[in-house]
């Protein structure tokens, strides 16, 4: 894990792999709740955390470097929050997910519904997660060209990850299933249904 200034009040944790920066997300998200760090927010990604609001950036990330996460263990406060998506598994891509994997399209509804996932950072349109929990040999190509509208909550897989579309939008991902759950509401506190470390169900209807 490499720290990196951006700006004058933030961090960026450059890290080697996903599970790193999850262990991450979950050490600061606990040093802040005990008071031992000041940030305004902690934001996942794919292959970084970014905090930011932080007053003192060179002595916070030497505060950083002498910690050590553990690799598995998720923040309590997430940890405790489960969403079970209610979802019909009517997806179009269907057909191409059970191809790609080598199985029928009821043996790719029965994985998806048995798969604990968790969001693993949200990203590309306000309140879409992208969620993980698929193995790796089960990540699928995008589309080779993608759709000028995807309706919203759909449900769909590319590459490692699944994703719920929050609202109709441009989207190349596989289309497994769609859901009426409401995933971000600007009236909402948070806005996002799913957030970082959320672990989430697809339930089949």
């Amino acid at each position: 894990m490499r720290i990196r200034p951006v700006g004058a009040h933030a961090l960026l944790l450059d890290c080697d792999h996903p599970e790193q920066v999850r262990a991450w997300r979950a050490e600061l998200w606990r040093r802040r709740e005990a008071g031992q760090l000041t940030a305004a927010e902690i934001i996942p990604a794919a292959a970084t955390v970014l905090l930011d609001g932080v007053p003192d950036p060179a002595a916070t990330a030497a505060r950083i470097a002498g910690w050590a996460p553990q690799i598995g263990v998720t923040a309590s406060t997430a940890a405790e929050v489960e969403v079970e998506v209610p979802t019909g598994y009517d997806g179009e891509d269907l057909p191409v997910v059970a191809a790609h994997w080598g199985v029928d399209v009821p043996t790719v509804v029965e994985r998806l519904r048995n798969t604990e996932f968790r969001v693993a950072f949200c990203g590309f349109a306000p309140g879409f997660a992208y969620l993980t929990g698929l193995p790796a040999q089960l990540a699928v190509p995008r589309l080779a060209t993608p759709r000028t509208r995807v309706p919203a909550g759909s449900v769909a897989l590319a590459g490692p990850y699944a994703g719920i579309y929050p609202t109709a939008s441009p989207g190349g991902w596989l289309l497994v299933g769609r859901t009426d759950l409401v995933l971000f509401d600007v009236h909402a506190d948070p806005p996002a249904r799913l957030t970082p470390g959320t672990r989430v169900r697809l339930v089949a209807t």
